[in-house]
């Protein structure tokens, strides 16, 4: 959560805050914090970035009050230009991206000047993650001449005057002499080049993501137009945040410019991209999650309140490009529950069971699978939902998924539990034999049907006995589904980790279900396993399901 301080003059220039606009305010869902002096104080939650200036609130809350003329999505005209700017392909890899726009016609003063100043700071605290995601850049127009090149070059290359200091020193001696440098030099750890903006004159314009040239990159009340950037390592979330200040910039009166912004892949857009997007809103969805009747007319106002366009014919609902907040059908519903207010809602008593906490079936049904092997003797484990690399290439297997940015070895999403049950079992050689073990746990799985992730979990059982053969497991696998009341049958199989002619598949009402058999020697040597392995692994849903 972010606590946001706005000029009161500023304000109330738009809306006068009286004791019925404080409660309005909070309300809105960004509670009024309270007044102190000649500034207004509100806390705005993570997920509106879009509200993080003085006039990104008011565009907002003006349509929130209804008022004429400021309801449902802005439109700003964006004008074309020449101008461009390129990223060399000698970026380091660590901060690849930029984008960049320009905005004209500002009349700025201090006021004006402290909000920009904080919507920078804010969108780099929060969307940015404190820089390390991005960085935020605004310079006077004027100062610089196009094209504009972001390049990389080695740290004794770099020399210009930092921001709010008297000499011109060195990428090195910003990093470890000024403020800013010092706060942020862990972000530039074990760079060979650091990212510097240049424009045609070769004048260093900043050195992202730490700090701008005092001498082009000062912003000053004879400012008028500004050249905007972003840059950083997610060209998507830089997006965002490049849309969101130049809007706010719009709101101040500016117009807003398009660059020519040309990665280092050749890839070409112009920025910025106010595309809206479009989802669609069923009307049954917004009445059974909030529990009211709503007309067409209803949920066009409600949402048009909240800076939306609702299109009743077709049901679709045109976001705007700053709003980060809006990914679900359900974000839509929230809103018109904003807008039609929380107060309005009558309290009740649910009439069904959701409120009551009990355990699912499906949850007792693994619990009894647990209870039925822990009776043999059998220990129960619980593993990591990542494996390593090396944990894969030891039984020959591959993940589904990859997880991106992953700060340790574990980085790929289990798509069994074999891997790691026969891990547990290497890392145990040296302890007393037998040893059977179990988990009841969930994998991943490619699923399309989840079209906002497209990964899908499954519960399964697996199962592994050493010294054990095929007859040894099948004779657990036998009273297992003895104890569960359930009939399966086998058939031949093969599977990269067992040995062929000892593997077989588990069939339950036809149905393939999971497979059983004797873990490959080549496996078994690469785990520096000295004893055989039997190991069956089953979907537990298709248990479950037989026994209906």
């Amino acid at each position: 959560m972010a606590k946001i301080k706005f000029s009161r003059d500023e304000f109330e220039k738009k809306v006068k805050i009286t004791k019925e606009i404080e409660e309005k305010i909070s309300m809105f869902g960004t509670p009024f914090e309270g007044m102190n002096g000649d500034e207004v104080e509100i806390e705005v939650f993570p997920n509106r970035p879009d509200m993080l200036s003085l006039y990104g609130y008011l565009r907002a809350f003006e349509a929130f009050l209804g008022k004429k003329g400021k309801t449902g999505m802005t439109e700003y005209k964006i004008s074309k230009s020449n101008y461009k700017m390129t990223v060399d392909k000698n970026i380091p890899g660590e901060w690849p991206f930029a984008l960049a726009c320009v905005v004209k016609g500002l009349k700025l003063d201090d006021a004006k000047i402290k909000d920009i100043i904080q919507l920078q700071e804010k969108l780099t605290g929060t969307m940015l993650r404190d820089r390390r995601k991005g960085g935020l850049g605004v310079y006077p127009l004027n100062k610089l001449k196009f094209p504009i090149k972001f390049e990389g070059r080695k740290s004794e290359e770099i020399i210009f005057r930092p921001l709010e200091m008297n000499d011109y020193i060195t990428a090195g001696k910003i990093l470890s002499l000024h403020p800013t440098g010092r706060r942020y030099a862990d972000i530039c750890e074990g760079w060979e080049r650091f990212p510097v903006f240049v424009d045609a004159n070769d004048v260093i314009m900043s050195m992202p993501p730490i700090i701008n040239s005092h001498d082009v990159g000062r912003v000053g009340l004879a400012t008028k137009d500004l050249f905007i950037e972003a840059t950083g390592t997610d060209k998507d979330i830089l997006q965002k945040a490049l849309n969101i200040l130049a809007t706010s910039l719009a709101e101040m009166g500016g117009t807003i410019y398009s660059v020519e912004c040309i990665q280092k892949d050749g890839s070409k857009s112009m920025q910025p991209n106010l595309e809206n997007a479009n989802m669609k809103l069923g009307k049954d969805s917004v009445e059974e999650v909030l529990g009211i009747k709503l007309s067409e007319k209803e949920i066009s106002e409600y949402l048009g309140r909240m800076g939306l366009d609702y299109d009743s014919k077709t049901r679709n609902v045109a976001v705007p490009a700053w709003r980060c907040d809006i990914i679900h059908e359900y974000d839509l519903v929230e809103d018109i529950a904003i807008a039609h207010g929380y107060d309005k809602f009558d309290a009740a008593i649910p009439t069904d069971d959701s409120s009551t906490g009990n355990e699912s079936r499906k949850s007792k049904f693994s619990r009894k699978i647990a209870e039925i092997l822990s009776g043999i003797g059998a220990l129960e484990v619980s593993t990591y939902y990542l494996h390593r690399k090396s944990d894969l290439e030891n039984v020959r297997g591959r993940s589904p998924f990859e997880v991106k940015e992953s700060k340790t070895d574990y980085k790929f999403l289990r798509g069994n539990l074999s891997t790691n049950i026969l891990r547990i079992m290497s890392e145990n050689v040296d302890s007393e034999y037998p040893q059977a073990i179990f988990e009841v746990g969930d994998v991943f799985v490619k699923d399309k049907k989840k079209s906002d992730t497209g990964v899908g979990e499954k519960r399964k059982i697996g199962f592994a006995v050493s010294p054990g053969n095929f007859t040894e497991v099948k004779q657990v696998l036998d009273y297992l589904m003895r104890m569960l009341g359930i009939s399966y049958n086998l058939e031949a199989h093969k599977r990269k980790i067992l040995i062929n002619g000892r593997t077989a598949r588990i069939l339950v009402r036809g149905k393939p279900c999971g497979f059983i058999g004797e873990v490959h020697p080549g496996i078994l040597k690469n785990l520096r396993m000295k004893t055989s392995v039997g190991l069956f692994e089953i979907n537990v849903k298709d248990l479950f399901l037989a026994l209906k």
